[in-house]
């Protein structure tokens, strides 16, 4: 039963995740189930923000609505810089980069055995 309620859990705060960045109008939003391939999460989300202003943004908004929705603070990295955000989440990690980071890093190609990417809608 705590294996059930864990993953609704994980999949409720998947979907605050996603509307919150749809909200927020972040661009290129993928998503990338971790279930079973790490620790470290159960989903992994990255999507692009026009700027470093709006890539911090999204991480401030999506930080709070968690903390408001759920109860919990989130942990985060690289807010300062603008360039590429770190949002942890517990069960759903972020990654808010600016379209030249997020090309660079690929951060994609490395989680997703060919193009095992979900866009997000």
């Amino acid at each position: 039963m705590a294996g059930a309620r864990k993953n609704a859990t994980s999949d409720l705060l998947l979907a605050t995740v996603l509307s919150s960045l749809d909200d927020d109008k972040a661009e290129d939003i993928v998503q990338i189930d971790l279930r079973g391939k790490t620790e470290i999460g159960d989903h992994m989300v990255i999507c692009s923000g026009r700027s470093t202003r709006q890539v911090t943004a999204i991480a401030e908004k999506l930080a709070q609505r968690v903390k408001d929705e759920f109860g919990h603070a989130v942990r985060t990295e690289g807010k300062d810089s603008g360039d590429w955000v770190l949002i942890d989440t517990g069960d759903v990690i972020v990654h808010v980069f600016r379209p030249e980071v997020r090309e660079f890093y690929q951060l994609e190609k490395m989680w997703s055995p060919q193009g095992d990417t979900t866009p997000a809608s």
